[in-house]
């Protein structure tokens, strides 16, 4: 439990960092960049790969800055780009998602079994019942009518996104961009 605790000690302490605020700016472009791209299938299916920056930032500052990250760039997209109606259920879960990933991510080796079981969690619990029960609630529709397209769309997302994330993870491991920004942020805060 207090590993569990530390988590989020540690997280809020990155928040003072300038490095973590401009990571983070830098990674939310993207994620706008990305969200811009989305394709939507009617009101209640929409493929986008603008998760990928909000499971890096988790992982690199941890689930108290990836809740706050992803709770923003949700809104901040929605702002850009209105899709449907504004629901704050939907930026909740959102938030959760960010939590998730930061315990799953946050000082721990990528590995792709780590990535493959986190983002099943986060697809089942956020964007399978969560996600459904809110467009559930903002449409009118029964959850059970939505569930089989969003449980489909999740499946078929799930290792490709799951790849991709891993990929781009590795990749950036491998640069060592993710060893600069911990350098720096521990070089900054002596």
């Amino acid at each position: 439990m207090k590993k569990f605790v530390t988590l989020f000690t540690d997280s809020y302490r990155e928040l003072k960092s300038v490095r973590t605020i401009t990571t983070s700016a830098m990674f939310g472009a993207v994620a706008i960049v990305l969200g811009m791209f989305s394709i939507n299938m009617g009101s209640y299916i929409r493929v986008s790969f603008s998760s990928i920056p909000n499971g890096m930032v988790s992982y690199l500052f941890g689930p108290v800055v990836g809740g706050l990250f992803s709770g923003s760039m949700d809104i901040l997209k929605y702002l850009l780009k209105p899709a449907g109606a504004f629901f704050p259920g939907l930026t909740l879960v959102t938030v959760l998602s960010g939590i998730m990933y930061g315990c799953m991510y946050y000082r721990k080796p990528v590995t792709l079994r780590r990535v493959l079981v986190s983002k099943f969690l986060v697809m089942l619990v956020c964007n399978v019942i969560l996600n459904t029960m809110c467009l559930s609630v903002l449409y009118g529709k029964g959850f059970m009518v939505l569930l089989p397209a969003r449980v489909f769309k999740n499946l078929v997302m799930w290792p490709i996104d799951s790849m991709i994330f891993y990929t781009m993870a590795k990749a950036l491991d491998t640069m060592g961009v993710f060893k600069a920004i911990r350098r720096t942020r521990t070089v900054g805060t002596k």
